[in-house]
């Protein structure tokens, strides 16, 4: 999985990760259904771990 050196997790890591195209995820960004990122200054976006797992189990459906 691809990370900075700030343990920040890059996009095309998410990407792959949750199964989803990057036209898909920003769709779902749009919405504010996405996982929680930073944006830099040069527009790309980071992760970390910690808030792309709350998303995950935010996704868990209760029947």
């Amino acid at each position: 999985m691809t990370t900075t050196a700030a343990g920040f997790l890059k996009l095309p890591a998410v990407l792959e990760e949750i199964g989803m195209s990057r036209a898909a995820f920003y769709r779902m960004r749009a919405r504010g259904k996405a996982p929680k990122c930073r944006k830099l200054p040069n527009g790309q976006l980071r992760f970390k771990r910690a808030d792309l797992d709350t998303w995950w189990d935010a996704q868990e459906e209760t029947r």
